[in-house]
């Protein structure tokens, strides 16, 4: 513990804003493929290893599996490709790959590269027999970066009914479930293309619960549900869908399943998830004489009303506090659209708290998506203090107005309270923190 961390003096609000950045960074490194280790790299194959993969984290992986494949076996080949998002390819001189290539394609609304993506790794795995091994390197936001309708149905349709399902407020393990049953790669059909060579599947979590399977809606792994689940959540929602995907959905069979022989040689492992970037958080709090209270790393919901539930958490919290205390919690939110504003659901959430909070002295809020982009925007999400009420009271500003019109960023733009990191090349979703005070009278 030292006297210039310790955010311990409530009338010194840039240094707890200031200890609070710092935590979400730690909280990151925690997840990030550099930092992690490719646990019992297997020995190259009498064959050949390829490389295939898709998410926000795919080229970060890539760069890790070439460095530890130096280190392991230098001398054998290895080759592939991998799609990322615009922007978190690689950086350039270390950090480039040299034998896997990276591609990019659009997220979260599927485009043409994503297509020609799935389409190339489809085409890289003919050929491949028993000798060799496919290694895959799969992370959130894979779904939509590796898309490819299923037969008969066009990529437009496809995009339609993600926006569709983004706009109603879907939560993502729907709107992957939807993914799957329209797609010729997901749901296991990757790892079909592959064998007879044995599937390799390394994965960043970004779905609460850490389901493999649902992570990047599945490629590499066998799939429980079915095409008629789609159908009802599509249903769920009200959303009008072509003959075309009617059709396909009631006459498709099944995805792949986890009693297929096909995947008895398979095996896969979650390498980073919400829960560890959190707990390097909290470790980090704790060295600092820090109360730390785990909400949970699989919170979903509307973000707003997560918000408001947690500011009486927070209030709680201080009721009862003799020393500093953290709230801390991940997961995915979602957010129902009901107006044309901008944001996240990292700043809508953090709007609802700070709605709720109304200014309550000694407690400060931060919340970002690991990824470093909060929905479709240029931030990471947004942090306030108790200060940040007489700010907005100057300013004119409304809470729950902008809230009215989903427009969390516009908002947390005027008080100058946007995080911009940039791309992380990873991804464990949300990572939200709140630090609350003790009181001083």
């Amino acid at each position: 513990m030292t006297e210039n961390t310790l955010p311990l003096d409530p009338g010194d609000p840039e240094r707890v804003r200031r200890w609070l950045i710092q935590l979400s960074e730690t909280a990151v490194a925690a997840v990030h493929p550099q930092s992690l280790v490719f646990d019992a790299l297997p020995e190259p194959p009498a064959g050949r290893t390829l490389v295939v993969g898709a998410g926000k984290a795919a080229a970060a992986m890539a760069t890790a599996l070439e460095r530890a494949w130096q280190a392991h076996c230098p001398e054998a080949p290895l080759s592939g490709l991998v799609v990322t998002r615009y922007g978190h390819g690689p950086q350039g001189g270390a950090d480039a790959c040299t034998h896997i290539e990276v591609l990019e394609a659009s997220h979260p609304m599927p485009d043409d590269l994503g297509e020609r993506a799935a389409r190339r790794m489809l085409d890289a795995l003919e050929g491949v027999g028993k000798d060799d091994r496919v290694i895959a390197l799969i992370s959130g936001g894979g779904s939509a970066l590796m898309t490819l309708p299923a037969a008969g149905i066009e990529l437009a349709e496809k995009q339609a009914l993600n926006k569709a399902l983004l706009r109603c407020g879907a939560p993502i393990s729907q709107i992957n479930t939807v993914r799957r049953h329209l797609s010729a790669i997901k749901g296991g059909r990757l790892a079909v293309a592959a064998h007879p060579a044995p599937v390799l599947t390394w994965l960043i979590s970004d779905v609460p619960g850490d389901d493999p399977s649902l992570i990047a809606s599945g490629p590499t792994l066998p799939d429980a549900s079915t095409p008629a689940d789609a159908l009802a959540i599509l249903e769920q929602h009200g959303i009008a869908i072509s003959p075309a995907v009617r059709y396909h959905l009631n006459s498709a069979g099944d995805a792949p399943r986890a009693e297929d022989a096909e995947f008895r040689r398979d095996r896969q492992q979650v390498l980073a998830r919400a829960r560890d970037a959190l707990e390097a958080a909290r470790q980090s709090a704790v060295a600092e004489g820090i109360a730390v209270q785990w909400l949970g790393d699989d919170l979903e919901g509307e973000a707003r009303e997560l918000g408001r539930t947690q500011a009486k958490l927070a209030f709680d919290a201080q009721r009862d506090a003799s020393r500093p205390c953290l709230l801390l919690s991940g997961g995915e939110t979602s957010v129902t659209l009901q107006g044309d504003g901008r944001g996240g659901r990292n700043v809508e959430y953090l709007l609802g708290l700070f709605s709720a909070l109304k200014g309550a002295p000694g407690i400060h809020a931060l919340a970002i998506d690991t990824d470093g982009i909060d929905g479709s925007e240029d931030n990471a999400g947004a942090i306030f203090g108790p200060g940040c009420w007489q700010a907005r009271e100057r300013l004119d500003l409304d809470p729950d107005d902008y809230l009215s019109r989903n427009d969390a960023y516009t908002f947390f733009a005027a008080l100058g309270d946007l995080i911009v990191t940039g791309p992380t090349r990873t991804n464990v979703n949300d990572f939200r923190a709140i630090l609350v005070l003790p009181r001083t009278s």
